[in-house]
């Protein structure tokens, strides 16, 4: 994996950063994979309407918008917008113009219409 810097981050170096799968419609670069009691960091790049269904926040995530528009229950966040979701926190994500985030995780995140379907 390529190091990965702030500079990469913000100038719009992931561009040329290796994707793989995620969910249906968003890619996945692991910059941190979950290891032990470590938070897992990562770059997700959602496809133009690609969406994430609701899930429960095991523990604190937080999001930087790096390009486009995503959007949850509480509203749309654009480049550059800062998101904090706490623990015990539910939404479901999507973006209707793509978008790439650069999101931390401090547990796996809990897909909860899976679990009723």
């Amino acid at each position: 994996m390529p190091e990965t810097t702030r500079e990469l981050l913000t100038l719009g170096g992931w561009k040329e950063l290796t994707f793989g799968p995620f969910r249906d419609g968003v890619t996945v670069h692991w910059i941190q994979p979950f290891k032990g009691d470590q938070p897992g960091v990562a770059l997700l790049k959602y496809e133009v309407g690609a969406s994430v269904p609701r899930h429960r926040h095991e523990g604190l995530e937080t999001i930087l918008v790096l390009d486009g528009i995503q959007s949850d229950e509480a509203g749309d966040y654009a480049k550059g917008c800062y998101i904090v979701n706490a623990a015990g926190t539910e939404h479901s994500v999507w973006s209707d113009t793509g978008c790439v985030v650069l999101i931390q995780w401090d547990r796996p995140v809990r897909i909860l219409e899976e679990e009723t379907a």
